[in-house]
């Protein structure tokens, strides 16, 4: 069994900033995990987008308590490509938020063989530079 923890960022891609996904990227360096919310139809996405995919409308933002349950995942137990052939095993999670939005990400925390569908995460950021964190996904702690 492999404990999951927090990989290295080094190596590690880094998004690209753009009007866009600025906002989003900004809030994970302060800690905040975003989604967006439609103004005129309430329908919430993510991966951020210049329209709402439900109406067409301009998105706004929301701030979410960043907490999910598990609804899918996998475990990568090996990869050709650097830098995450140095991480191997991990676990990939498709994580419900509590607010509707599925978000990708790691989860860390546990052992890779302890990650379950609807089990409890609460969103981790790690820092990759000044501009953007990654959200990664530990077991909840209630």
């Amino acid at each position: 069994m492999t404990k999951l923890s927090t990989p290295e960022m080094d190596g590690r891609p880094v998004p690209l900033l753009d009007a866009v996904t600025r906002p989003y990227w900004e809030a994970t360096v302060q800690g905040e995990l975003l989604v967006q919310e439609c103004p005129a139809c309430g329908g919430r996405q993510f991966y951020p987008r210049s329209i709402c995919v439900a109406c067409g409308d301009t998105p706004g933002w929301l701030t979410t308590g960043g907490k999910g349950v598990v609804h899918t995942f996998s475990v990568v137990r090996q990869s050709g490509a650097f830098p995450f052939n140095q991480w191997t095993p991990y676990a990939v999670a498709m994580v419900e938020l509590d607010e509707g939005p599925r978000i990708m990400g790691t989860v860390i925390g546990c052992e890779v063989d302890e990650v379950r569908i609807g089990m409890r995460v609460e969103v981790e950021f790690v820092p990759l530079n000044d501009e953007a964190a990654l959200p990664f996904w530990r077991p909840a702690a209630t």
